[in-house]
């Protein structure tokens, strides 16, 4: 393994790029962006060591641990290639970096930068080499990237600095104890794959926490994918302690995440929605470590990031479709971030002034931009769970759970496909994009027209188009200041001193229609705009500027008594409510 930059340029062929601007991508499109997100790390690496080579430490120095890294490459090239494009080894280099160039911060910048002591010696475990480094530990632990952490008996507590010994795969780790002698373990470390029967030693537990697998097995063999608890840069930024989960816990996300990839393994092609799921490099878990309280169907948080490719933070849901719609959406972000690095996409002042809408807040147009692509790829998700619903309805006699499945799947369709259309459309107009980015912008136009032309069930449709509007016009409601006179247009709004966040509650709520409607957010997902105006209105006579009952009242006065006046109400809505003050 060579830290020296390729000196040819990386060349995307055209059909590749073609694959990825609709939305979707080949294994051969995925594999391109994983080479090239490996030459951005190893340049990153690169300059990395550069500045580590003047970093005063009381560590083993960088250049000593690089060539124990090297070292170790030169007899398992793979597992140490892995090891080092591995997301989170991408998220620390990216950390340090930015500690260096003072817009990051965190422990002592000796410490952090003595993480790479930790790849040296999980590279040179992988290898089975011979290897002494002066390695950082926190509490007495020392994380071993993609294998997990090793921890010392009665060890002193806070940051200190021990000693990691290698032989044969086996590691010896010495530090300060407690009582002010020097304490010490030895293990062999090894990761657990969850669904596989495999467990781990509770005898060895005190010393040695496994990082564990997501598995599920392919034509090929059994795919493990991390489901990262432990590394200490398994997150967007900043590092952060393990978190470790308990049994159960672990138990449940591989069962979700086996029905997860069932979903996932629906027969299609390589357009946008479609995942394999060998693509992921690590999952990690967020919010939880036990089974109670129980998981909400949904997913109620996620992320990703562009130095950890393939990576994805995710908030558990009880829901296997919930995961493996998120499991798209995020590794949508990842492509995108990939093909980002790449080619200059668009001209960004990142004023956050549009309108994004999956979100509450304005966004920039890099936001606006990764939330159409990801967006997209949800709407694709969604249009192969519609059709795999009819397809089932068809099979059957009686059909009325896959009818429902038909009428939820379509209802999401629907929207996504509206929302991404018309975020694509801002990108388009705003002349903000360079070649490639137009050519990328103008490939998720035409995926998303073809599929505007596509039958959805009505009633999920209505739906679709109501939450639509709901959402567009309550966004409005909270950010948008209204203005007298000559007013910025819809679309280069002044926006609200005191707006704050807002719950999306319409989105999920209006995906099935509602049996025996009793709100006036039910009546109009049912269909009903008449006896959901006169709810509003009862809500607004106590608060007449209360946004979510406003933007009830708007879309539903709109649904009865469409015209040019509708037209104007739900392009500005805000002008129905006061100035805000200060």
């Amino acid at each position: 393994m060579s830290s020296e930059p390729r000196s040819a340029p990386f060349r995307m062929p055209e059909r590749l790029f073609a694959e990825l601007a609709a939305g979707g991508g080949s294994p051969e499109a995925v594999a391109f962006l994983g080479r090239a997100e490996r030459a951005r790390r190893l340049l990153l690496l690169r300059t990395l060591l550069d500045r580590l080579d003047a970093l005063p430490t009381q560590l083993t120095p960088a250049a000593e641990a690089w060539h124990i890294l090297k070292d170790a490459a030169a007899r398992a090239p793979e597992p140490v290639d892995r090891l080092l494009l591995a997301p989170a080894t991408g998220g620390w280099l990216a950390h340090v970096l930015r500690r260096a160039h003072g817009t990051a911060s965190g422990p002592a910048l000796w410490a952090e930068a003595g993480h790479l002591c930790a790849l040296a010696v999980t590279a040179s475990l992988h290898a089975g080499t011979d290897a002494e480094l002066r390695v950082p530990l926190v509490d007495g632990a020392l994380s071993l990237p993609g294998l997990g952490l090793a921890r010392l008996p009665d060890a002193e507590g806070a940051l200190t600095i021990g000693r990691a010994r290698t032989s044969r795969g086996e590691l010896t780790l010495a530090g300060p104890g407690r009582d002010g002698d020097m304490t010490s373990v030895t293990v062999r470390p090894g990761t657990v794959g969850l669904g596989s029967g495999g467990a781990e030693d509770g005898s060895a537990a005190a010393s040695w926490l496994p990082l564990r697998t997501l598995t599920h097995p392919t034509p090929t063999g059994t795919v493990a994918i991390p489901l990262d608890d432990l590394d200490p840069y398994r997150d967007l930024d900043d590092p952060l302690p393990p978190a470790r989960l308990d049994a159960a816990e672990a138990e449940e996300w591989q069962r979700v995440f086996e029905e997860a990839v069932a979903v996932l393994a629906a027969p299609g092609g390589v357009g946008p929605g479609r995942l394999d799921p060998a693509w992921i490099r690590a999952v990690v878990p967020w919010g939880r470590t036990s089974t109670l309280p129980p998981a909400p169907p949904t997913v109620q948080a996620s992320a990703s990031s562009g130095d950890s490719f393939g990576a994805m933070v995710i908030a558990r849901p009880s829901s296997a479709l919930a995961l493996a719609e998120t499991l798209v959406h995020e590794f949508q972000h990842s492509k995108l971030a990939a093909l980002l690095h790449l080619f200059p996409l668009l001209d960004d002042d990142r004023a956050e002034r549009y309108y994004a809408p999956w979100r509450p807040d304005p966004r920039h147009l890099t936001g606006l931009l990764h939330g159409a692509y990801a967006f997209t790829g949800v709407a694709g998700f969604w249009r192969d769970r519609m059709a795999a619903a009819r397809d089932d309805r068809a099979a059957v006699e009686e059909g009325v759970k896959e009818k429902s499945l038909e009428e939820e799947a379509g209802y999401h369709f629907a929207l996504r496909r509206l929302q991404s259309r018309l975020v694509v459309r801002t990108l388009l107009a705003e002349g903000r994009l360079t070649a490639q980015g137009r050519a990328l912008v103008s490939g998720l136009a035409r995926t998303l027209d073809g599929w505007l032309r596509e039958p959805v069930p009505a009633s999920a449709l209505a739906r679709a188009r109501t939450a639509a509007a709901l959402h567009r016009t309550e966004w409005r409601l909270r950010n948008v200041a209204p203005t007298d006179g000559a007013a910025p247009s819809a679309d280069s709004p002044r926006f609200r001193p005191d707006r704050t966040s807002w719950p999306d509650v319409r989105t999920h709520a209006f995906a099935v229609r509602p049996t025996t409607p009793y709100t006036a957010d039910e009546h109009l997902a049912a269909g009903d705009p008449a006896a959901a105006l006169a709810r509003y209105a009862e809500e607004l006579a106590a608060d007449p500027a209360e946004p979510h009952a406003l933007a009830g009242w708007i879309v539903a006065r709109a649904t009865l008594d469409p015209g040019r006046a509708a037209r104007r109400m739900l392009a500005r809505p805000e002008l129905l409510q006061p100035q805000p003050s200060g």
